[in-house]
């Protein structure tokens, strides 16, 4: 990290990151980690969980424009969560907590069966060589951690930039069990919640298509 990223880390950590037990592995979630929304925040709102973060552009952008709504943010790289740090102080926003984990344990692990309002997966690692597509995040037992831990009414929300994986989301979803389309025709309209980040951008330049997705929680 930058010696930025590092101060942000070691000033605000305690304010910003959940303090979670990982077990034997590095970004893990021990079985006996158990977090509760409302002793998080101090507070009972809509919960909206973003899994990879990244550098916190859609995140922090949400949770300056919806105060009343509370924000987790999980990452696995540091100085992504250190740059989201940064600008969380910056812009005085009290509504956003960070996790340092694996994503799906925390859904599964952690946080209690559907208290999640919306879930948001927004250009995912893709892996885009053939020998790689085996660590997608998005795949059968995904939905099925997803769909555990979102209310009924609650929303899937995913974007990508790379066709062939924003078709697999959709395959795997469709048969997901617990979940409906939240769009008509072949994909969503663009989630105006979603801020447009240079990533996003960088794709389109490209050329590239961005595809929303939604599913709705029966």
């Amino acid at each position: 990290m930058t010696p930025s990223q590092i101060k942000a880390w070691d000033d605000h950590e305690a304010k910003y990151v959940l303090d979670v037990d990982h077990g034997a592995t590095v970004t893990g979630v021990a079985d006996h980690v158990r977090l509760d929304p409302e002793q998080i925040f101090g507070r009972s709102a809509p919960l909206i969980v973003e899994i990879g973060s990244g550098q916190g552009h859609a995140i922090l952008h949400a949770s300056a424009a919806h105060p009343e709504k509370n924000f987790l943010a999980v990452e696995v790289f540091r100085a992504g969560l250190a740059r989201t740090i940064i600008r969380a102080e910056k812009g005085g926003i009290t509504n956003l907590r960070l996790a340092e984990v694996n994503a799906p344990e925390l859904l599964e692990k952690a946080l209690a069966a559907e208290v999640v309002d919306e879930l948001w997966v927004f250009f995912p690692d893709p892996w885009a060589k053939v020998r790689h597509q085996k660590r997608r995040l998005v795949d059968a037992d995904f939905a099925r951690i997803a769909a555990g831990s979102l209310k009924p009414g609650g929303v899937l929300r995913l974007a990508t930039d790379w066709e062939e994986y924003a078709e697999q989301m959709r395959e795997v979803l469709d048969a997901a069990p617990g979940f409906r389309r939240g769009f008509e025709g072949e994909w969503a309209e663009r989630y105006d919640g979603r801020v447009l980040t240079a990533f996003e951008k960088k794709g389109a330049d490209k050329g590239r298509a961005i595809r929303d997705l939604s599913y709705v929680r029966d």
